[in-house]
């Protein structure tokens, strides 16, 4: 049994990362190698990623972004392990690696799925503006691995997490999806479909990567608007409704005939909205409500234009 780590990146600073894990080549058994995904970042980065390659660490260069998808399925194309750890750039390992690697060999041989979990630092970050991604995070991301188990297609993040290459050589990530958003949903839909199980333990990593308030708004934008044109695309509606919280809140909403009057509320007060949620102390109840409304407009939007990108999923 090898592992291979795969470590996607655009632009960011990953040298304490790759020098962390390293320590593991050659002395956790196992651990065979450390693949960088260099998805269209500058010459100036790309020449710090090349610049920690050595025995067991290579560089995956893509001239161009080809965006988190497709980045993704070609590390795993060129992975050699039996079992694939995704870990975001922006992940920081809380303890030593080679804890944190040991902390999946017992579960392997249990799914073929295994997700270590988010973590958040529990002192509010330093710039106030950043702290809707933090408050957000630690309230909704960070949770124990017997909460994550309860849903554990609906709590799927690749974020952090091992899956069987053989299993993510039959299913990989759909590169249709070229806007951010939502593409671990769909993977967790496709394992859903698949009867493959999910298997939450508490293995964390700590997401460094804490967007302003303005970003993350922008971020959660294209997911919404990424959420509602997959739920188009998807076959069987009733199972990927059932692995998003906005999903399932929207059906029943829908049987009330009262998506119109959130869409509408939308429009009116989106500004007023945003400027309470991008605030120092953002009212996460509000910021629920700005995305079930969002989510309701785009919904109405694209039942009118009728030109959804079809793809059978």
């Amino acid at each position: 049994m090898t592992i291979s780590l795969l470590i996607p990146v655009c632009n960011h600073d990953i040298a304490a990362l790759v020098n962390g894990m390293k320590s593991c080549l050659g002395t956790t058994p196992g651990f065979c190698e450390i693949l960088i995904g260099d998805d269209g970042s500058t010459r100036e980065n790309r020449d710090k990623y090349q610049s920690l390659e050595g025995e067991g660490i290579r560089v995956v260069v893509s001239e161009k972004n080809i965006g988190r998808a497709a980045i993704r399925n070609r590390l795993a194309l060129e992975a050699k392990g039996d079992y694939l750890l995704f870990i975001d750039a922006d992940a920081m390992i809380t303890g030593t690696a080679e804890s944190y690697v040991s902390k999946w060999i017992p579960h392997i041989g249990k799914s073929r799925v295994i997700s270590g979990g988010m973590l958040y630092h529990e002192s509010r970050p330093g710039d106030p503006d950043r702290i809707l991604r933090w408050k957000y995070g630690r309230k909704k991301e960070q949770t124990k691995a017997s909460e994550r188990n309860k849903r554990p297609h609906a709590s799927f993040t690749t974020f952090n997490v091992l899956i069987d290459h053989a299993v993510f050589s039959k299913l990989r990530f759909n590169e249709e999806l070229k806007q951010y958003g939502h593409e671990d949903t769909l993977f967790s839909y496709q394992l859903e479909k698949a009867g493959i199980d999910v298997l939450h333990i508490d293995n964390g990593l700590v997401h460094e990567g804490l967007e302003s308030n303005r970003e993350f708004l922008s971020k959660v934008k294209l997911g919404i608007e990424n959420l509602s044109k997959l739920y188009d695309s998807v076959t069987d509606k009733k199972t990927f409704s059932s692995l998003v919280r906005i999903l399932r809140i929207y059906r029943r909403l829908q049987a009330f005939r009262v998506t119109l009057i959130l869409a509408g509320i939308f429009i009116r007060y989106r500004e007023r909205m945003e400027i309470r949620i991008d605030s120092s102390e953002p009212p996460l109840w509000l910021f629920s409500f700005y995305k079930m409304s969002m989510f309701c407009t785009f919904r109405e939007i694209h039942r009118r234009r009728q030109n959804i990108p079809q793809f059978v999923l």
